[in-house]
Formats: C-alpha cells, structure tokens, sequence
C-alpha cells in the first residue's frame, strides 16, 4: 500500500479511463466500488479523478472478490484498519510514542 511519503500516490489526477486500463476493470464495476464505499476519488466538473493509491486499492479489491470476499466484507475489513489506526495513533500521541 501508499506510504505517507509517496505524496505523488495520493494525488487524484486519473480519469476513469486510465484506471480501468491500468486494473482490468470495467468503468461500471469502479463505479460501483465507490457506491459500496471502498474508494473515494474526487469529483470536478462530474469528472471522477483517481489517484495510484486508488488504483492500488482497486486491484486489491478485485483479488479479493475473485476469491470470492463480498464487498461488505471488504469495507467491514477497510472499517476495521482505519479503527486500528486512529486507535494506534491516538495512544502514540497520549504516550509520546513514535512509530
């Protein structure tokens, strides 16, 4: 995954287009994901942008429906991660630590 200082991978600057290419999958089925909540890419002018983090995110996503893991499952797992982190960096910050 993205790390924090990889700041070209959080840029949204991809069309739909792009990333369907890039990941094999079809503009309907990345639509889709951003209905289920698994990604959020930005909106101007109604144009979806993407950035590689996304496109990342994405083609996990995939692998993990090709083995047969729902989408609620997916997000549930996504919840769960960010609950971690916020949790881990929340007690860094009360106890000085650093990671």
């Amino acid at each position: 995954m993205a790390q924090k200082n990889d700041p070209y991978k959080f840029k949204k600057v991809i069309s739909i287009g792009i990333v369907s290419e890039l990941t094999g999958l079809s503009p309907r089925q990345i639509r889709y994901y951003e209905e289920r909540k698994l990604i959020f890419p930005e909106r101007s002018k109604g144009i979806r942008k993407y950035s590689f983090a996304d496109v990342e995110r994405l083609m996990e996503i995939a692998d993990k429906r090709e083995e047969g893991v729902t989408t609620r499952e997916i997000r549930n797992e996504m919840t769960k991660e960010v609950r971690e982190k916020m949790l881990k960096g929340q007690m860094n910050a009360h106890f000085h630590f650093r990671s």
